[in-house]
């Protein structure tokens, strides 16, 4: 069930919407200036799952990649490999231990989420509501909660830092907690496309709205 809620925070990465309305003070500052100019980014994250209890699960750690406008890759090493990929199309998720591959449809939602959001920074101030959380940690932060009327998640808290986004938390609407934090950004670095094509392993079942392959009549 935590592995499961691990991955459902990975893809809030995607399906949270934009991010907010405009805000001002040190963390909205931060988030400007990591933010202008910035059109791809990589970097390690580090996650851990909280129950409404305050137990603590493993931390499971990573890397992930975005582009503008619509690229992301999450990449789970440890302490299981999980991938999801969104390739502007599509949303590709692949357990190697279950040997499955589910796909759907990329929504625009999904194309700016908080982190998404990051290369493009005109889709702020939309459908979320921003306030200063002030400073904690030694970090200055945000907090985005959604205006939809059946948000995934409670609120969605970032934490910067001198050198730009350095946590990320979700509360659910049960009372979980996700902790992500950021490590080793690099900002505008040219990203093979490879990394955000996904093919599905030869022998891996196939779940959802996989694109329909077109096939070429034979030549005489």
């Amino acid at each position: 069930m935590k592995r499961f809620k691990l991955v459902l925070a990975a893809i809030a990465l995607l399906s949270l919407g934009s991010a907010a309305q405009a805000a001002t003070g040190a963390a909205r500052a931060r988030l400007d200036t990591f933010a202008t100019g910035l059109h791809s980014l990589t970097g390690d994250f580090s996650q851990t799952l909280v129950d409404p209890n305050g137990n603590a699960g493993k931390t499971s750690t990573g890397t992930l990649a975005l582009q503008a406008p619509r690229q992301f890759r999450w990449e789970t090493t440890a302490p299981y490999k999980q991938t999801i990929v969104a390739d502007g199309s599509r949303v590709w998720m692949y357990d190697p231990e279950l040997e499955q591959v589910t796909v759907r449809i990329q929504s625009s939602e999904e194309a700016h989420s908080p982190l998404t959001v990051l290369t493009d920074l005109k889709q702020m101030d939309r459908e979320f509501k921003v306030s200063e959380q002030g400073e904690r940690d030694g970090l200055a932060w945000l907090r985005l909660t959604s205006t939809a009327k059946d948000p995934q998640f409670a609120y969605a808290d970032l934490g910067f830092d001198a050198n730009g986004l350095a946590r990320m938390t979700f509360k659910d609407q049960l009372g979980s907690t996700t902790d992500i934090r950021f490590s080793h950004w690099q900002r505008n670095v040219a990203i093979p496309p490879a990394v955000f094509t996904f093919v599905p392993p030869k022998g891996a079942d196939v779940i959802g709205d996989a694109p329909v392959l077109q096939v070429q009549p034979l030549k005489n």
